[in-house]
């Protein structure tokens, strides 16, 4: 029978390391058997367990997360598919717009979501005309009713690739203001 351990301290490393999951029961005992043979001033390989987090603990507010950005259009004049997930149940929460700003926080564009998606998710939104320079760089994120934002945004130029980013603490401290704002139809 096979024994797993979820973490084992490294000897080898000072204690520092630690061994990925799953290690098979030889590896341990290998391990040990190390251990026995040579380091006598490092304690023996003991099962810890696995961290919790080693992240700072996140919200448990619900989000909207954006997961796809594609643009097309002429210089000036672009056209943005937005894809989104987002945890609807009607107008109480709904991701209720997605929005373009400049690498500053400035609202450059935002798109209305009139109603919830309780059935259709993720889902793909279009936009515009967003008028930006090719090379410029913009954020593309979500916003939820009633919880605001804090999902994932994604960060790129229409020139180039998006990608997922964490926004700087109060990057877009003034955008949520912003009109236009949405009504819930359904």
């Amino acid at each position: 029978m096979l024994h797993r351990r979820p973490y084992l301290s490294a000897c080898a490393t000072g204690n520092a390391g630690r061994v990925a999951n799953d290690v098979h029961w030889l590896t341990t005992l290998a391990a040990g058997l190390a251990i026995v043979a040579g380091t006598a001033a490092c304690a023996p390989l003991a099962a810890t367990p696995a961290p919790v987090s080693e992240a700072p603990a996140e919200s448990s507010a619900p989000v909207a997360d954006v997961f796809g950005v594609t643009v097309r259009g002429d210089d000036g004049a672009y056209q943005f598919s937005v894809e989104i997930a987002s945890p609807d149940t009607g107008c109480n929460q709904y991701a209720d717009w997605w929005e373009v700003l400049d690498s500053d926080g400035n609202l450059l564009y935002r798109r209305i979501l009139t109603h919830s998606h309780v059935d259709e998710q993720p889902f793909i939104r279009s936009g515009g005309p967003v008028t930006v320079a090719p090379d410029a760089e913009l954020w593309v994120r979500a916003h939820l009713h009633p919880t605001g934002f804090g999902g994932r945004a994604l960060r790129g130029t229409v020139a180039g690739a998006f990608v997922e980013v964490v926004p700087p603490p109060g990057f877009d401290a003034d955008a949520t203001d912003d009109l236009p704002r949405p009504d819930c139809a359904f």
